[in-house]
């Protein structure tokens, strides 16, 4: 099925009888593979080099996995329909939004795991596939956790949520059992990458590292990648296409496999942002991360949702951005109030701003890149379940509300075997000018668990002093201590030191390159298959 007929699905009698048709041909050929190895178990052939896999001791074959993801398709599309007789309901009506966002996310789940059906019946699994599936179904667990997240601040919320529970758990349930049947072995990749830890970046033919390392060919790339020509200019005096960038974005062709560039001329645009789904492989261009600006001041407190509230959203595959700064001013006091949102797979920006408080940057899912930006907040301000590597990234703590305590982090994988996390690698961890002076009447951490297997490495970055000798907080009395997975590696800086941090059964020092390497960009995000084309600067390795 192609993304076109995807976006063209809807909920409306007619069309969910078409989708149990499509389901049921699926099904069809999901048995008739089932058939085919039974009968016939000495055939060999390309389709089904892969149709066995191992997980401890236990087998799968080929045809029980697309029955898993069939399974998790037809629970997505009913909590879809469950979700839109709830946003009909009167009694609802402030809950709507949640209600909308819930409705969205397993629109997502859906539109991804038809994605995934269609690209494993007629081919076998490779290191990339792998990764590629393991990143839809850790997308589908995060997308669940969005739809309950959004029902949790009155009881009114968590009766709405009590009513989509069963949809949400079966949802939910599927997911992970799919995730459970991937194999979890290292990559070919990934070997090749912990074989080749210590060999210089000039060796690397995919490396666009900044510095003597990067490539004169790869410098020329990256020179010309900023003089190509705009698709669009937006610009607030009126002297471009567009006046606003919303404006567009909606006139941005759909499934474009060709980048197209948005330029964002200096500016503040007051306004909120969202590049859906179908928008791909969207690149905006601003002048500057000081000079062109998209702000806004959605939040929670002001009858948002955190999935809501977010300045700039973006959900469309590919999506690039540079030399922009994208803002929630919201404040301390509102609580959660997202500047960026981030759903897009293979996303990655350049010399970014990302300003706000609580909740700064929603790190939401897929696989993300950060370089070079400038990132502030007060409270878990990078959060989300993504896999996101952040590089040569300017943290900076900003003065709280008094009584607060600043949380860099707060990532969200709820199961061992998503492959989402927090990368932070050759960064500087430090204060605004505002927390500068009074940074000792506050305590600041570099993270804090959201869910139960919380993952977020910090590794070769430089950490001031306003970091708590401790490192890490926990979020409530144990919860998640001996489950979650936070890692420091060859960090420097008075906030550095070791000999006080945590104790917790789930945290440890990696004294081991082979170790760290498994959270590069080459090997954490599949940095290597892809980030090449995004022209921007980059280190696959330590």
């Amino acid at each position: 099925m192609t993304e076109a007929n995807q976006h063209n699905l809807s909920i409306s009698k007619k069309n969910k009888k078409l989708i149990l048709a499509i389901f049921a041909s699926f099904l069809l050929v999901a048995t008739i593979i089932a058939i085919v190895t039974g009968v016939n178990p000495q055939k060999k052939s390309t389709q089904n080099d892969a149709v066995h896999a191992n997980l401890g001791s236990s087998t799968f074959s080929k045809a029980d996995f697309l029955l898993q993801v069939n399974h998790s398709i037809n629970a997505a599309q009913s909590t879809m329909v469950a979700s839109s007789k709830l946003a009909t309901d009167k009694k609802f009506k402030r809950q709507k939004t949640a209600i909308e966002n819930c409705r969205k996310n397993n629109e997502r789940i859906v539109s991804d795991l038809q994605t995934v059906f269609a690209a494993n019946v007629d081919t076998k699994m490779t290191p990339q596939a792998d990764q590629d599936v393991q990143t839809k179904f850790s997308s589908c667990l995060t997308n669940e956790n969005s739809c309950r997240d959004g029902f949790s601040h009155s009881k009114k919320d968590k009766k709405v949520r009590a009513k989509l529970s069963s949809g949400l758990d079966d949802v939910t349930q599927s997911c992970e059992k799919a995730l459970g049947m991937i194999t979890s072995k290292p990559t070919a990749e990934m070997a090749n990458g912990q074989k080749t830890t210590d060999r210089k970046l000039k060796e690397n033919d995919d490396s666009n590292e900044v510095g003597a390392e990067w490539s004169s060919t790869d410098r020329l790339l990256f020179q010309l990648s900023s003089l190509t020509p705009p698709d669009v200019v937006v610009a607030v005096d009126g002297s471009g296409n567009y006046t606003t960038v919303s404006a567009a974005v909606s006139a941005a062709p759909s499934y474009s496999s060709k980048r197209y560039i948005i330029r964002i001329k200096a500016g503040v645009y007051r306004e909120n942002v969202e590049v859906p789904k179908e928008k791909s492989n969207i690149m905006f261009l601003g002048d500057g991360r000081k000079t062109t600006i998209i702000t806004g001041s959605r939040s929670v407190a002001g009858g948002s949702t955190t999935y809501q509230s977010a300045t700039v959203a973006v959900e469309g595959q590919g999506f690039l951005a540079r030399d922009i700064t994208f803002q929630n001013t919201a404040g301390p006091s509102k609580y959660q109030a997202v500047a960026l949102r981030v759903e897009s797979d293979f996303a990655a920006f350049y010399k970014c701003g990302m300003l706000g408080y609580q909740n700064t940057l929603y790190v939401h899912s897929n696989r993300q890149f950060f370089r070079s930006c400038f990132i502030s907040g007060t409270i878990d301000f990078i959060v989300g379940n993504a896999a996101a590597v952040f590089q040569d990234c300017d943290i900076r703590a900003r003065r709280p509300n008094p009584g607060q305590t600043v949380t860099i982090t707060a990532q969200g994988r709820s199961n061992p075997t998503e492959n989402t996390g927090i990368v932070i690698q050759k960064c500087r961890i430090g204060v605004t000018s505002d927390l500068h002076a009074v940074r000792s009447n506050f305590s600041a951490y570099l993270g804090r668990p959201w869910k139960e297997y919380a993952r977020t490495v910090v590794m070769q970055s430089s950490i001031s002093d306003v970091i708590h000798p401790a490192g890490w907080n926990g979020l409530k009395g144990r919860f998640a201590l001996n489950t979650l997975s936070f890692a420091e590696y060859e960090n420097s800086g008075a906030g550095a030191e070791t000999s006080r941090r945590v104790t917790w059964e789930g945290y440890k020092m990696i004294t081991s390159a082979t170790e760290a390497q498994s959270f590069t960009a080459r090997n954490f995000i599949g940095g290597s298959s892809w980030l090449k084309s995004t022209t921007f600067p980059f280190s696959l390795d330590l």
